[in-house]
């Protein structure tokens, strides 16, 4: 097998996160992305690396049986979804496989799977979306989407996603006609020039109320009159209850928060989930699938077990959403976050439920946890996608606490993370998947860790 070989093979198997096996005609097996088992495809091997040879899709040859026509007309195109061409029963059995032999693999001794926890909705699922300005080729017209699938540079303009309502896409093609008509550039990644960059929308599912928030650079001044004259004149099926003006001259390409002016409305948009309530800022962390949420945090209460007079650390807390859900019966909640805004948010957010048994502390995990004055009885780890820093990690054992819920974004994350438990005392009892993200690669893993000599 040499770089630059082309060959024809069939998809045997796809490992998480999106790690396709080819297996040619020769019987060499090569990776690649963006496939479905069961594919015949046309490959391109691109480098080997360990002796590992790693390709690109060119063409399929021939479908899969369990392949079905994408619902969405930008799937393939756009690099936002994976596996719109598969049932969503197919995709959850994928999945569930994927997540199972890592787990088996990585927890030692005996443990029970509880399988994967559907989504209740598969489309029109996500509560926030960051939409990025562009072209769609080089000097082409000004486009606003996603990125295109394996391109830093060009755009997709998806007014027909199905992973968001009716709402986002009235939203979307009104903001990329105002950016047309104002003659004003789009920014260029490259060369750091131009005055557009990101659209943010989000949506409550429950109560329907929509931010936006307009992300431009400071090298132009924005009309903000007309932008909002114009989007409070969209007939919507929620409710715009909130207008921003976020700047940002960085050099990276992400929604960077510079300074956010707010031009109509509030500053913050209402979700319920469990029956409480929660104010939720532009930047501020919450679970993308509303209704998915829920599912996963029942999991965790379940998980958790008997709260009755007991100390919680929410640790990564976001904007407070499990203290919250665990505090109405136990003694104290303890959230940490780093993010400021997501911490204020989480404060009101708990004086709203009338919950007076949580606090919430902004700062760095690693840092802040030796400052909180008091030993927990039970933690809740929520990390990001990178898991918990190591050295935050000890600290965390070193509570010696019964038991704990760790709940993953990034599985491979947590095989890490799971290592360092099990060499320190703790056991893996159960673990069951919740899949927030339908259509796409990610999948979220709840495990309960308990201590051996308990």
């Amino acid at each position: 097998m040499k770089k630059g070989q082309v060959c024809d093979g069939r998809i045997e198997k796809v490992e998480f996160p999106n790690k396709g096996i080819v297996v040619t005609e020769d019987g060499t097996s090569v990776l690649v992305k963006n496939g479905v088992p069961g594919q015949k495809v046309r490959i391109v091997v691109n480098k080997i690396r360990k002796g590992i040879a790693e390709g690109r899709i060119l063409s399929v040859i021939e479908k899969s049986p369990q392949e079905i026509e994408a619902p969405c007309p930008h799937f393939g195109e756009c690099g936002g979804c994976t596996y719109q061409n598969l049932p969503y029963e197919e995709q959850l059995r994928m999945k569930e496989s994927q997540i199972r032999q890592m787990m088996d693999e990585a927890i030692k001794g005996e443990y029970k799977w509880e399988g994967i926890k559907a989504s209740p909705v598969k489309e029109a699922y996500r509560n926030k979306m960051e939409f990025t300005f562009g072209d769609a080729y080089k000097d082409g017209p000004m486009a606003l989407g996603m990125h295109k699938r394996g391109s830093f540079h060009d755009i997709v303009s998806v007014t027909d996603c199905r992973i968001v309502d009716r709402d986002y896409r009235e939203i979307l093609t009104a903001v990329l006609k105002l950016a047309e008509e104002s003659n004003l550039p789009y920014y260029h990644r490259m060369n750091h020039t131009g005055f557009y960059r990101h659209l943010l929308v989000r949506k409550a599912a429950k109560t329907g109320e929509i931010l936006v928030d307009l992300v431009t650079t400071t090298e132009y001044v924005l009309e903000k009159e007309i932008w909002v004259s114009r989007l409070l004149g969209l007939k919507l099926e929620g409710r715009i209850v909130g207008i921003l003006h976020t700047k940002n001259d960085s050099l990276a390409d992400a929604v960077i928060d510079g300074g956010t002016e707010l031009l109509y409305g509030q500053g913050a948009f209402c979700e319920e989930l469990l029956g409480l309530q929660f104010q939720i800022t532009p930047f501020s962390f919450f679970q993308t699938n509303s209704l998915g949420a829920e599912v996963l945090y029942e999991t965790v209460r379940d998980y958790i077990g008997d709260t009755k007079d007991r100390v919680i650390f929410d640790l990564y807390s976001g904007t407070g959403t499990i203290a919250q859900i665990l505090a109405p019966v136990a003694k104290k909640v303890v959230g940490v976050e780093i993010v400021k805004e997501a911490v204020e948010a989480a404060r009101e957010n708990a004086k709203r439920n009338g919950l007076v048994n949580c606090i919430f502390w902004a700062g760095d995990v690693l840092n802040v946890i030796d400052e909180l004055g008091e030993k927990p009885d039970l933690i809740v780890l929520d990390p990001p996608r990178d898991g918990v820093h190591p050295k935050a990690l000890m600290k965390i054992i070193d509570f010696g606490v019964e038991r704990m819920v760790y709940i993953a974004c990034k599985p491979t994350s947590l095989v890490r993370d799971l290592e360092l438990l099990q060499g320190r005392g703790y056991q893996v009892e159960r673990v069951a998947c919740v899949d927030l993200f339908p259509g796409t690669v990610h999948v979220e893993t709840v495990v309960l860790i308990q201590r051996k000599d308990t």
